[in-house]
């Protein structure tokens, strides 16, 4: 055996992941059931060397299944067809194709191969191409578990195998450059180097882990090598998308840097290092952690600070979706800190000098908030102070303010009482107490007072049609337990020379898409005359009494009630107003004279009104004063031309009703069907 000719086959082997010698005469055949070297396994080998008939020599080598484990291949067959030949330097060269089948990804199923060895100058350089993909290798004969490695244009998902051995994700699109130092070891690799990033695109099972159209640069590290893996990443991005947990970034055209250090095991991701530096909206460092399902198990922000709106739209969307927070429009700077467990806050912290937020629900703004809060789910935190010029919650509009806070064990504690300047009046906030860490259970409790609120502000915030009044109470306690918020006391409204008095008040999922208000309502005296000039029904005289009971609004919009309203004393009512009523009852004037004779008076004088109806749904179940066979009274006239108002219809479906009433107050008279 030639030694020159038994290193050549004996490194051509070493790539392909065995190491025989054998002896470069013609006609030599190989053939094995299993060749494994430490970290390689070949099965059904077969190589054949041959003269090709022009006195050079032709190699063939096959083998059924190739398993390689720190680089992720299993299963995977190999053929290599070439020439080989000596060149006048004693160098020996193979050049032909290579097809694997089953490789992650497809790779290398139809290349080009060339390999160089030089004894002289102790190397072995192998070439593999297809397509617009390149992947050379340099490897000293005395060593020839090292390499170094150029990639170029190598689509991501060729690299699937090795990836998979370190975490569960996977490359979905996009091609690399990189120049690796790369060493195989019986218990894994370790690489380092330099690489490019052309629309990559990654995800993984739980979903929690992705990016898409990724481009960039930057320096890499791996270790698979003696316990869990390990990656080091300092690179620059340039567009696309990245999520990582619950930070989604939309990354911009100018480099934004990533750094991190990552290690995995069975499964579970540990990100120890995370850095993101974008010079015109976010600055953060921190951790980040999740188990093998995917489920969030820390993030740690030792450092955060943010530049609005570029930091909102590049990385803040997502995230604050899930508190609630969409579509919002944020201005402004902000510092802050977070610690985030896998049970929930540990302590968190923010701090600005000036902060304008507002969601595009209409449910929250707050313009020029300064200061700040400090709180830590053990332990006592510093006092801090966090003031506005303006707020809205709801479309009501508060005014400035100045609070003051401290956290305590958990607790995040009002200090003392704040006086809220809201529509004309006040909002007094006797003590208010918050559990940020409570998923369950009571999440913040509070005493409140309201004095002097205006109702024709109030009625335009929420869209009504304006009238006057003040409103007033008091809410001794107020206690946000689960997704509910409950209400002891209640809330007295003096309008309409009248009151309604709103008690057993309660608000579901505050903050979600579809909140859910209930409460009762009763009222007392309320003047007829001022109610039906503010709603243009036509005129009613005379003062009302009566009750909305397990009254529930869903996005605002009543589902059911219990409405029973009743004029009892007596007074005056127009022509129109009897149309109007005529149209919720779907009934008409009672017959004789009195019909014939209504065309001749604009007033009529009458006894009693009454009108009830029980919503369930779409539907409203309609009553009066009294019912037969043939309906139910709402109107009971006195006095000439004797005025009889009676409803026939008992079941009406609600948005008719509306809309029937909404026509009549517009257009002077009832929709007519």
């Amino acid at each position: 055996m030639r030694p020159t000719s038994s290193h050549l086959l004996f490194y051509l082997c070493i790539v392909f992941g065995f190491a025989v010698a054998l002896p470069a005469r013609a006609d030599i055949v190989l053939e094995a059931r299993l060749v494994a070297v430490p970290g390689v396994r070949l099965q059904d080998v077969q190589m054949r060397i041959a003269e090709d008939g022009d006195g050079g020599l032709r190699l063939s080598l096959r083998a059924a299944r190739a398993e390689l484990p720190v680089l992720g291949w299993r299963r995977v067959g190999l053929d290599m067809q070439g020439a080989l030949s000596r060149d006048p330097h004693l160098r020996w060269l193979f050049d032909g194709g290579l097809r694997l089948a089953g490789a992650p990804g497809g790779a290398w199923n139809d290349a080009k191969v060339n390999l160089v060895l030089d004894e002289a100058a102790n190397t072995l350089q192998v070439d593999i191409d297809q397509g617009k993909s390149l992947a050379s290798a340099a490897l000293p004969l005395d060593q020839p578990t090292h390499a170094q490695i150029s990639l170029k244009g190598l689509p991501a998902g060729w690299l699937q195998g090795l990836l998979g051995t370190m975490w569960s994700g996977r490359a979905t699109a996009g091609r690399l450059d990189a120049e690796l130092a790369l060493d195989v070891q019986e218990g894994g690799v370790q690489a380092s180097g330099q690489f490019g990033l052309a629309d990559l695109g990654f995800d993984t099972p739980a979903g929690t882990l992705a990016g898409q159209r990724l481009n960039g640069s930057g320096r890499l590290n791996v270790d698979t090598t003696g316990g869990p893996a390990r990656i080091g990443l300092d690179a620059s991005l340039r567009g696309g998308e990245l999520l990582l947990g619950p930070i989604y970034a939309r990354l911009p055209d100018h480099p934004v840097q990533l750094g991190l250090d990552a290690s995995s095991r069975n499964g579970a991701l540990d990100f120890s290092r995370l850095r993101v530096g974008d010079a015109d909206a976010l600055q953060l460092d921190g951790s980040l952690g999740f188990d093998a399902k995917g489920q969030l198990q820390k993030l740690k922000l030792d450092r955060f600070q943010a530049s609005f709106p570029a930091a909102y739209q590049r990385y803040g969307q997502s995230w604050l979706a899930t508190l609630g927070l969409r579509n919002a429009r944020i201005a402004g700077q902000l510092s802050a800190t977070l610690d985030l467990g896998a049970d929930g806050p540990q302590a968190f912290s923010f701090q600005t000098d000036g902060l304008d937020i507002a969601d595009g629900d209409g449910r929250l703004a707050i313009d020029g908030l300064r200061g700040g809060m400090d709180w830590a789910l053990r332990g006592a935190r510093p006092a801090t102070t966090l003031a506005w010029r303006g707020a809205q919650v709801y479309r009501l509009a508060h005014g400035a303010a100045q609070t003051s806070w401290q956290s305590r064990d958990g607790n995040l504690g009002l200090q003392r009482a704040v006086d809220i300047p809201l529509l004309g009046g006040r909002l007094h906030v006797t003590d208010l107490d918050w559990r940020p860490a409570a998923a369950k259970g009571r999440r913040l409790s509070t005493s409140l007072a309201l004095t002097g609120v205006d109702m024709a502000a109030f009625s335009r915030a929420m869209g009504w049609p304006e009238f006057p009044g003040t409103l007033g109470g008091a809410i001794p306690a107020m206690r946000w337990v689960d997704d509910r918020i409950e209400m002891e006391g209640g809330l007295s409204l003096n309008v309409f020379d009248g009151f309604v008095d709103v008690t057993r008040m309660s608000l579901q999922d505050p903050f979600g898409n579809s909140p859910v208000l209930a409460g009762d309502l009763a009222l007392r005296q309320l003047d007829l005359g001022a109610i039906t000039s503010v709603f243009d029904i036509g005129s009613i005289t005379g003062r009302m009494d009566g009750s909305v009971q397990k009254l529930r609004l869903v996005n605002w919009n009543p589902v059911s009630f219990d409405a029973r309203l009743l004029a009892g004393s007596g007074g005056r009512i127009s022509q129109r107003a009897v149309n109007s009523l005529v149209s919720v009852g779907g009934g008409g004037i009672a017959a004789g004279l009195q019909g014939a004779m209504l065309r001749l008076f604009k007033t009529f004088s009458y006894k009693r009104i009454g009108l009830n109806c029980v919503l369930q749904g779409t539907v409203c179940r309609m009553s009066g004063l009294d019912s037969d066979g043939d309906g139910y009274t709402i109107v009971e006239g006195s006095g000439l031309p004797r005025l009889q108002v009676v409803g026939h219809q008992t079941q009406v479906d609600w948005p008719t009703l509306v809309r029937r009433l909404k026509s009549a107050a517009e257009s002077g008279g009832p929709e007519v069907h």
